[in-house]
């Protein structure tokens, strides 16, 4: 679809795809053609699950530093929305979205990964917030999604250090949900995709929401949250499919009704 995104769709599992060499670094035209893609696989009723891959020898080694280094203030300033608001597209994809990462993910590229709800990296896989080593943050989330996902004080070694990790202490320190061999990467993005390509769609859009969303609120606004989701879904037919289902003992057949 875009000149450096593209979105390929196959056995209801969708592949947004980057493909800007030679190391994938995310300009403004790269980072609108990501949340058209994002906002184009969350509209598609056929895209059950959704994969970011940036390709077999990287994901994204980050923003394109020669495009940022002679913005002003005011350049970033009105700039800096459009960035988060293309991947707050991808975090807010209402499916399965996993990240399979190759090579480098850094800067831009961690963020991006940061989005989806799993991250299957490469046994020579690298990550990390750098931007601290340029005189700058993260702009892109990191500051934000990170300590979320691997609490305060991790989060602050990496982005105040900039410092790359490696698969191992990623997945040491739950940045990252599964390594494997480099040239499987894709492929167990693939296969974990394709356990939720068959699952009740309206389902897991409630279950990510619920989760997304609580985490940004109190308890008990979180289970209000929770029990208008779990209520909502018994208008839904595949509700009535999967509990007939069960007390038939049979396997289910979704529909996304």
């Amino acid at each position: 679809m875009g000149e450096f995104v593209r979105v390929e769709v196959a056995d209801r599992i969708a592949t947004i795809r980057l493909d800007r060499p030679k190391m994938n670094a995310l300009n403004g035209q790269v980072q609108q053609e990501i949340g058209e893609a994002a906002r184009l696989v969350d509209a598609d009723p056929v895209v059950q699950a959704v994969i970011l891959y940036g390709g077999e020898r990287v994901f994204a080694a980050g923003a394109d530093i020669k495009e940022m280094a002679d913005m002003s203030y005011a350049d970033m300033s009105a700039h800096s929305r459009t960035l988060q608001d293309c991947f707050t597209a991808v975090a807010r994809i209402g499916k399965p979205v996993i990240a399979a990462i190759t090579g480098y993910a850094l800067g831009g590229g961690c963020e991006l990964a940061l989005c989806a709800d799993f991250r299957v990296a490469g046994e020579s896989a690298k990550l990390g917030q750098p931007e601290i080593l340029l005189g700058i943050i993260p702009g892109a989330g990191g500051t934000q999604r990170l300590p979320r996902l691997v609490g305060p004080s991790k989060a602050k070694d990496l982005i105040f250090s900039g410092r790359h990790v490696t698969a191992e202490e990623a997945l040491s320190i739950g940045l990252v949900d599964k390594v494997v061999a480099d040239d499987q990467v894709y492929t167990a993005a693939l296969e974990w995709a394709s356990t939720f390509a068959a699952g009740p769609t309206i389902a897991l859009r409630a279950a990510k929401q619920a989760v997304d969303q609580g985490l940004e609120v109190d308890l008990d606004t979180g289970l209000e949250i929770e029990r208008l989701q779990f209520s909502g879904l018994f208008a839904t037919e595949d509700a009535k499919v999967g509990m007939r289902a069960f007390a038939e003992k049979t396997k289910p057949k979704f529909t996304g009704n």
